[in-house]
């Protein structure tokens, strides 16, 4: 005991004499359970100590951070230690918008995105894998007109040549459009006399009959005859949706709208011990599970959070169903469609506040964006909003008044800094050049006064979060273009980038106490990366590379050696 006394003084008083190691007051200076991570630079986000060497790291949370003498005193003389070498170390990064099960969806559906012509998707779909098809069904994911020649949405007959009796149906790369052949159509019951859903289009031929594409709502009327996933490719494909996030630099993830049985399932695993990464859940506010959510309330579990509710005010630009105050700029009279009446939306609106869940609305045109903010200031009032912290998820193009009006009322942004340059070919097409200067405007929504929480919208985007920097900083495609970026005073710094995807989503997800920073008795989520996010040439970024993911203090992927 006198020896074991004698030692600790001496560790003690190393670790004084080094100095300023930033540690957690009251830990026990010397634990074989410590591992001390060495790396050219880690980015703390601390303002006390912003840059260091070294951190260690005890029992899931953050122990000192620091020089590497001064962490290595700090942690004890038989701590782990892992150089991590050139890398640099930033706070764990999360992703702000994301969809876990549709990500597990795409992943062994056919892939259609970055098919550069119908013929080339078309080609893949005959590719299909036998991971592509839920029981009879054919499923596709990711083609985007906008990236044909022709730029027109496909039809039915080229499906229909090739599966006459095999139900085909492929979601477009923002999910909110199906291409579907015409057994598909059958098996639905859609017809020429089938009446358009509120909030949904079926688009149809001059002659009157379904052209094989469904425009959000309609979409529910295949869905409805669609098998399930059985419990085997369901857990899976969840599975593989959560490892590829970690190997893509996520430590956490915001669900936007989860289902029921997804809930379940991550609930068990999360009990289990078997949740890999942190996800924090906006339960789905728009289908059958609403009512079992709202009995339900908020829950805490160990890395599974629900706090918070998806709603859907309107669809997406590409596939011309967001919602605007005037027509569409390249479709005269069309103004998008609302998915909720706002009767209905405030109604919900109510109903989970009522309930102490955060309000979270995917809001792309300005028309829809307008009703988030008049329907939530009326339901919750300023400081209920700003108490609440309730979010609008894309603020994709807005009006500038509202702009002013999201900031200062306290509502955060969550906003997908890839889909500024997905979209930049031709979002001046459907909105005009007026319109486009309150289109993904994130520095106006920062001086508005705006929390950014920054997401990708995968599976849409990629869930990369290297890439989600770059866009960030750059408003460029990966060949950077353009020249200086698109609309580029709205372009984030990498400092304000990094703080989009750390600080701010921990904020937005009420977790500022405990994540977005690398301190003394924060949790231990960090990333490891090949390419400073900061001080890195932005076309640095795209071929970096994530090194180490560690959640709770516990590595969630490592890169295989070269």
């Amino acid at each position: 005991m006198q020896r074991v006394r004698c030692s600790l003084a001496a560790v003690l008083l190393l670790a004084c004499v080094a100095g300023c190691a930033r540690r957690t007051p009251d830990a026990t200076p010397s634990s074989s359970s410590t591992t001390v991570y060495v790396a050219h630079r880690v980015r703390t986000l601390d303002p006390a100590r912003p840059l260091a060497e070294a951190l260690a790291v005890r029992g899931g949370k953050v122990l000192a951070t620091g020089s590497r003498d001064e962490v290595l005193a700090a942690a004890g003389a038989d701590a782990r230690v892992v150089d991590l070498g050139d890398a640099t170390v930033v706070p764990g990064l999360s992703d702000a918008h994301g969809h876990l099960a549709g990500l597990g969806r795409a992943l062994s559906a056919v892939i259609l995105v970055g098919a550069d012509s119908r013929a080339q998707a078309l080609e893949r779909v005959g590719a299909a894998p036998r991971s592509a098809f839920q029981g009879d069904w054919l499923i596709g994911q990711g083609w985007d007109q906008n990236d044909w020649p022709e730029k027109a949405f496909p039809t039915r007959a080229e499906l229909d040549t090739r599966w006459p009796s095999t139900p085909v149906a492929l979601s477009r790369i923002d999910g909110h459009a199906l291409w579907v052949n015409g057994e598909a159509l059958r098996r639905a019951r859609i017809t020429r006399d089938t009446k358009d859903p509120e909030g949904g289009r079926i688009l149809r031929g001059p002659d009157g009959e379904p052209t094989g594409v469904l425009v959000d709502n309609a979409m529910d009327l295949v869905f409805a005859v669609m098998p399930p996933p059985t419990d085997a490719q369901f857990e899976a494909q969840l599975a593989a949706a959560l490892a590829r996030c970690a190997e893509g630099g996520m430590t956490g993830v915001h669900d936007a709208g989860m289902d029921l049985r997804t809930f379940q399932l991550l609930k068990r695993w999360d009990a289990e011990g078997r949740l890999p990464l942190r996800v924090y859940v906006m339960v789905d506010g728009m289908g059958p599970d609403r009512e079992a959510f709202l009995a339900m309330g908020p829950f805490q579990g160990d890395k599974l959070t629900a706090r918070a509710v998806k709603l859907s005010a309107d669809g997406a630009l590409g596939s011309r169903g967001a919602a605007l105050h005037a027509s569409y700029s390249d479709e005269a009279g069309h103004q998008g469609l609302l998915l909720l009446s706002p009767e209905e939306y405030e109604a919900r609106v109510r109903a989970f506040v009522g309930k102490g869940f955060q309000v979270a609305t995917h809001a792309i045109g300005d028309r829809a964006n307008t009703l988030v903010l008049d329907t939530l200031l009326r339901v919750a009032g300023p400081e209920g909003v700003r108490a609440g912290r309730h979010r609008v998820e894309h603020a994709q193009v807005m009006r500038l008044e509202d702009i002013t009006r999201l900031g200062q009322s306290g509502f955060i942004a969550s906003v997908q800094p890839t889909h500024a340059t997905s979209d930049m070919p031709w979002a001046q097409a459907r909105v005009g050049p007026e319109r486009l200067r309150g289109a993904y405007a994130w520095q106006r929504l920062k001086a508005a006064g705006a929390t950014l929480a920054l997401g990708s919208d995968f599976p849409v985007e990629r869930p990369d979060m290297l890439a989600g920097l770059y866009a960030a900083r750059t408003r460029q495609d990966a060949a950077g273009q353009p020249p200086g970026g698109w609309l580029p005073d709205q372009r984030l710094s990498g400092q304000e980038a990094l703080e989009g995807f750390t600080v701010g989503n921990a904020y937005a997800s009420f977790a500022e106490g405990t994540r977005g920073r690398l301190q003394p008795g924060m949790d231990a989520d960090f990333v490891a990366l090949s390419v400073d996010p900061v001080e890195a040439q932005p076309a640095e970024l795209l071929p970096g590379q994530i090194r180490l993911t560690v959640v709770a203090g516990a590595e969630a992927y490592r890169a295989p050696r070269p």
